[in-house]
């Protein structure tokens, strides 16, 4: 395993080989290893493979490199998923340019039902604030998760607003898991990482260039079901996000705002032309993904719940139905405490039992 991890870093790493021509090159050669035992004169005759090309692969002197961050992930704790793999996120690889490696820490699972991503400008006004705070408030009555880039304004506040609703919540960085950028987000990266996680296609040391947020925003637009943008000159990340989200077939919402808001009149611009869908909550959201199709009513709001109803609840996020030993596995309580949780949630019209001490969400 981890010398296939080593090749498969090592073809990021050679100049002028992006992740479209690495795919092209491990598909004719049959795997990634196999790009690199392959006779330089034949490498020269795929498309788009020159002598050039073909000779940087042949040199292998990337191997050392990649030799190099796999020990410091193993040191870091930092988790390589390829795209070869089954766990690899299912919504990105129907991107072509979708990355060959990604790093990751924290626990997630990024093929779960519900993926939303949420973009906005850095300067985020009281108004981008505010939407924010009630579109979170009111998607954690899903079992979602919320992406973002981990910027300042609209990012960062999507972030923070997911842990204050125990939302499970991931950021996309533009650099390596040897920093965080910018360092004044380094503790709600922290938090995240018991909330959800950190994901990136960069290894550790790289530069941060400008471009490298262009190739951070595909991952955000691409990893999730709908891209919302609150806040949004007309020109800016969000409105990039936008673009490749609808260059990926994916849907986006965009938040309307005053005629004349300058922050507004990229939001306003998306919906005017069509590219995106108009949002003045979350339930424009679960109308439009059809969220509620084959979801059974709720008339119990969250905050309606206790501390220990709510993690009762969020055990059925991934599951139709769990006996009452599974429940007991994952609570810290008694049988005798748990039945009256279990009880008080059957009474509020939130769970149903069946036979066997059976349970499942109304």
């Amino acid at each position: 395993m981890k010398n296939n991890l080593i090749f498969q870093i090592g073809l990021t790493l050679i100049p002028g080989i992006g992740p479209i021509t690495a795919k092209k090159l491990i598909s004719h050669c049959g795997s990634v290893e196999a790009v690199f035992q392959e006779k330089k004169e034949l490498l020269t005759k795929i498309p788009h493979i020159g002598p050039v090309l073909a000779k940087e692969i042949a040199q292998q002197s990337v191997l050392g490199r990649a030799e190099k961050e796999i020990d410091f992930m193993s040191k870091n704790n930092i988790t390589a998923t390829s795209y070869l793999d089954d766990n690899y996120p299912e919504r990105l690889k129907n991107c072509v340019d979708s990355p060959i490696v990604l790093f990751s820490k924290g626990e997630f699972d990024w093929n779960q039902s519900k993926i939303i991503s949420i973009v906005g400008t850095r300067n985020a006004t009281s108004y981008g604030k505010s939407f924010c705070q009630s579109l979170v408030n009111d998607l954690s009555d899903y079992p979602v998760l919320i992406v973002s880039g981990l910027a300042y304004g609209i990012d960062v506040f999507a972030h923070k607003y997911s842990i204050e609703n125990n939302v499970k919540t991931v950021a996309v960085l533009a650099h390596g898991l040897d920093r965080i950028y910018p360092t004044s987000h380094k503790n709600i990266a922290t938090q995240m990482l018991q909330n959800g996680g950190l994901i990136t296609e960069f290894l550790s040391e790289t530069n941060l260039g400008r471009e490298n947020f262009v190739r951070r925003n595909r991952i955000v637009a691409g990893i999730s079901d709908a891209t919302i943008v609150v806040e949004s000159k007309k020109k800016g990340g969000a409105m990039i996000t936008a673009k490749l989200a609808n260059d990926y077939n994916r849907d986006v919402f965009a938040v309307p705002g005053k005629w004349n808001d300058v922050f507004s009149s990229g939001c306003n611009h998306l919906i005017k032309t069509n590219q995106a869908h108009l949002c003045n909550s979350a339930q424009d959201i679960a109308y439009l993904l059809d969220w509620d199709k084959n979801q059974k009513n709720k008339t119990v709001r969250k905050e309606m719940l206790n501390q220990l109803e709510k993690e009762v609840v969020v055990l059925f996020e991934n599951t139709s139905e769990l006996n009452i030993d599974q429940i007991k596995d994952s609570i810290n309580l008694s049988f005798g405490q748990l039945a009256v949780v279990l009880t008080d949630l059957e009474l509020k019209n939130v769970l149903h039992s069946s036979p066997g001490k059976i349970f499942s969400l109304k």
